[in-house]
């Protein structure tokens, strides 16, 4: 009787050792992948930015430059306009940079879990 009370209870530890391994496994992946997925969302934000950035300097910057600095008939003051806009731009992609945390994780949460 006692012995087959000790194959019970052995049975039973072995079944909630296993729960344990699968529990902890889920874990861990959710975890890994919560982590992974920041990275990215980081990275996606810095790429987006860097991107708009980059194209707004290239297409407008000199021939908005040019433009001002004819209408005030100085090109410092042209390219201090300029610049200013360029700061103010920085800053609203900067205010809106949490708006794209929720698409990406969605995103990457359907490979992920696929």
């Amino acid at each position: 009787m006692a012995f087959e009370e000790l194959k019970n209870d052995l049975i039973g530890l072995q079944t909630e050792m296993g729960s344990y391994i699968e529990h902890s496994e889920e874990y861990y992946r959710l975890k890994i992948f919560k982590v992974l997925s920041k990275n990215a969302t980081g990275l996606l934000q810095l790429v987006l930015i860097g991107i708009s950035a980059l194209l707004a300097l290239l297409f407008l910057s000199f021939a908005a430059c040019l433009w001002l600095s004819e209408l005030m008939d100085s090109y410092f003051s042209g390219f201090v306009v300029i610049s200013g806009f360029y700061i103010l731009l920085a800053f609203v992609c900067y205010l809106f940079r949490e708006k794209l945390n929720k698409p990406v994780l969605k995103k990457l949460s359907t490979y992920y879990f696929s």
